[in-house]
């Protein structure tokens, strides 16, 4: 379990994470999302021990994280930006982990090579991005994490390894309760894994809650009248955005479905439909709700 309390982080006079509280389970995948610089890497390298807050706990199963060497035996970090060694082949790189990580599994290791096939013997740095990223997920599987953190983990895969990443991850979190916290701009892949999402702007953060609750709670409806559009319909409905295409006008608004639909319903349109929103079209429309202004969104 991973607890966040008070969180404050800040750099040269800027405050990169203000007073943040976050809590994320056992055995779940928690989705960050945000705009650029919202502080999602910042608190991401908190929550592994990596930067020492100004202020406020980060507890991983009860104990401190930073400077706890036995703690951080479980807990992984993989950057967005990998870093290995110069000159180091797979093998020397997964000796160097095996000499770091008590729980590092030789068999899981050797296993994994039918997902990632490539020469044990070859340089990491003369490997491509994709396959770099591929060596990085390799090693880091090995190891066995309780707790794996992950920044932009699936860029430079392509689309039939991040499947495979993507299978592994959740099978861990199956078998082991391994807990993930994931941030991508790959909102779509972040769809796919996580139960539940933070939405961070400005280092505060926004949204919290299950990935169905957020879909429950936000919706994009389309909607048309023979004659004139009344001046009330949309009275006491919350709305994020609209727009207007001839006849026909889209809004996406949050609130319970049933009462938006019995309320729109109650006067008479002549096209009604509530259209699915995906998770990107939902961080698209709250992300707007605070100001980081788009237009002409919706598709």
């Amino acid at each position: 379990m991973i607890e966040v309390k008070n969180l404050r982080k800040e750099f040269e006079g800027t405050e990169a994470v203000k007073n943040l509280n976050l809590r994320i389970s056992k055995g779940s995948i928690y989705g960050l999302l945000g705009s650029n610089g919202a502080g999602k890497t910042t608190l991401m390298k908190m929550i592994a021990g990596i930067y020492k807050q100004d202020s406020g706990d980060v507890l991983i199963n009860g104990e401190p994280i930073f400077e706890n060497v036995n703690r951080k035996q479980s807990v992984i970090f993989l950057a967005d930006s990998l870093f290995f060694f110069p000159n180091t082949t797979i093998k020397q790189a997964a000796d160097f982990y095996k000499s770091m990580y008590v729980n590092w599994n030789e068999e899981r290791f050797q296993r994994l090579q039918e997902v990632f096939p490539i020469d044990v013997h070859k340089k990491i740095h003369r490997l491509s991005k994709g396959m770099q990223r591929q060596v990085a997920f390799w090693l880091v599987l090995s190891t066995m994490p309780e707790v794996l953190i992950l920044d932009e983990p699936l860029d430079g895969l392509d689309a039939v390894m991040r499947n495979k990443v993507k299978n592994l991850l959740i099978q861990d979190v199956a078998d082991r309760e391994m807990t993930i916290m994931i941030s991508s701009h790959n909102l779509r892949e972040v769809e796919d894994l996580c139960d539940q999402i933070g939405i961070l702007h400005h280092g505060e953060l926004m949204i919290e809650k299950d990935l169905d609750d957020l879909k429950s709670d936000i919706h994009k409806i389309q909607v048309a009248f023979k004659h004139e559009v009344p001046p009330i319909f949309l009275h006491g409905i919350d709305v994020l955005y609209k727009e207007e295409r001839g006849s026909v006008r889209l809004y996406i608004v949050r609130g319970n479905q049933e009462k938006v639909t019995s309320h729109i319903q109650s006067f008479k349109p002549a096209i009604f439909d509530v259209l699915p929103l995906t998770l990107e079209e939902i961080f698209i429309y709250e992300m707007r709700d605070v100001g980081y202004a788009i237009e002409n969104i919706i598709v």
